[in-house]
């Protein structure tokens, strides 16, 4: 045995001793089983009537693009992230520019989440402006933060243990209130998938393209593929289960509220409708235990927006992308990047104040479909168009699958709102004018973003 040998048997490594199970349970635990009750309200008054629509239409976008972001995965096991797919499996340049529409996602993600938040607890507490609420979140958000706190795995665990079971007392509260009086038979409805008074393509399109935030973090399942045993196998059948189990149970959630409350023109929170419904279906025990588990969960959801987004300043301010001074700071003890972090709490509490819950989710989609469409093109480029895999090219998984990934996505993003297409648009016009200087003209590489830290 020589040297070399020596060293990379001696060289600290990853092992890979994860299973397929675990990384379902991960995928859940990033995804939550409760995420369909943040979009409920609004998706169901923008469809008229049909939020199961909706969480199933993005089932499949989402779906087929797993099947490419577990394929990549195959090829790039340490990346994780569609910058890394689009940058190695399409061109450095286009990947710059996936990267940059994603950090849009990452500044607006804990502004979404600090609203969620603050419009939950004053469901609980109306007495208090929604604007305190938000206050004490990003307050509290920061200073954990500044502190180095994380949510151990341990708390993850308890925390999905709490989602299981306060979701399952509401489905069993649900059917019960449907079946007192009615029988076994006012379970079974068309209604929910087609109204044919209220049924409108255009807007249940328009709905998709909201409630496709159900899905957020579905992705994350690719971060532990140097980790995982067989990861070509593993990580595909992973994240796609993640996506039909989030799909399937979401569509039930939705399913049976909107049979518990079909009067969906009677909300005056569309935001927290879902709690309209607990109170209804399991009376004020259940509301309150549905808004505690919301708010904790938006709690620990903005804690890891909050140091994912400001992870990813500091390492653009560390490559000299960003300010290094600034961007690139590192508290000496604390080992947290204290700068960025409240920079991005004052961003996302500013955020909070001035962007409506619609549009701030609506901007989140646009940054996240343009990463998925990118996934898709990568799978399409990469396995079709350049080959070279050691195995013949084929037609249905190679080309027709991330096609229609491809389509089904774009659908749903060119689907939103003019404003949030606006808002996006003019952050990528931002980012494709700094590539072109910064690339002397596309004759240069773009200098590369670091997402795989995050």
């Amino acid at each position: 045995m020589d040297d070399q040998e020596i060293a990379a048997i001696a060289a600290p490594h990853l092992q890979r001793v994860l299973g397929v199970w675990d990384l379902i349970f991960y995928g859940i635990v990033c995804v939550t089983p409760i995420a369909p009750l943040f979009v409920y309200g609004l998706a169901l008054i923008m469809s008229r009537g049909h939020a199961v629509d909706t969480i199933l239409l993005s089932m499949v976008a989402m779906v087929l693009t797993a099947v490419s972001y577990g394929r990549m995965s195959a090829i790039y096991p340490s990346a994780g992230s569609a910058y890394t797919y689009a940058a190695r499996g399409i061109n450095p340049h286009v990947g710059f520019l996936v990267g940059w529409v994603m950090i849009l996602d990452y500044v607006i993600n804990p502004t979404f989440t600090l609203i969620c938040g603050g419009l939950t607890v004053q469901r609980i507490f109306p007495q208090v402006p929604y604007p305190l609420w938000v206050t004490a979140f990003a307050i509290i958000m920061t200073v954990l933060n500044l502190r180095g706190i994380r949510w151990a795995a341990r708390t993850n665990r308890v925390l999905i243990v709490a989602m299981f079971t306060i979701i399952g007392v509401y489905i069993f509260q649900a059917v019960r209130y449907l079946t007192i009086g009615h029988g076994p038979g006012a379970l079974v409805s068309l209604t929910p998938f087609y109204d044919p008074g209220t049924f409108d393509w255009k807007r249940i399109a328009t709905a998709t393209s909201f409630a496709a935030l159900t899905y957020i973090g579905f992705d994350s399942v690719t971060t532990l593929a140097e980790e995982v045993k067989n990861p070509r196998r593993n990580v595909l059948v992973a994240i796609v289960s993640v996506c039909l189990f989030t799909g399937l149970f979401g569509a039930l959630l939705v399913y049976l509220a909107q049979l518990v409350f079909p009067e969906y023109q009677a909300f005056t929170n569309p935001e927290t409708a879902f709690l309209d419904v607990a109170r209804r279906a399991g009376g004020p025990f259940l509301f309150q235990a549905i808004a505690l588990l919301m708010v904790i969960a938006l709690l620990g959801s903005a804690l890891t927006a909050q140091i994912a987004a400001a992870r990813l300043l500091y390492g653009m301010g560390r490559d000299n992308v960003l300010p290094r001074s600034f961007f690139g700071y590192l508290h000496p003890r604390q080992k947290t990047p204290t700068l960025n972090v409240l920079l991005v709490g004052l961003l996302s509490y500013i955020g909070a104040l001035t962007i409506s819950y619609e549009r701030a989710g609506e901007i989140l989609n646009f940054g996240a479909f343009v990463a998925f469409m990118a996934v898709n093109a990568a799978t399409f480029w990469r396995y079709y168009l350049i080959g070279g895999l050691d195995r013949p090219r084929n037609l249905l998984t190679d080309a027709l699958l991330p096609a229609s990934g491809f389509l089904f996505c774009f659908g749903i993003w060119i689907s939103l709102p003019w404003p949030a297409k606006i808002a996006g648009g003019a952050w990528f016009l931002v980012g494709f004018l700094y590539l072109v200087f910064q690339t002397r003209g596309f004759r240069a590489q773009p200098i590369l973003m670091e997402f795989t830290d995050i």
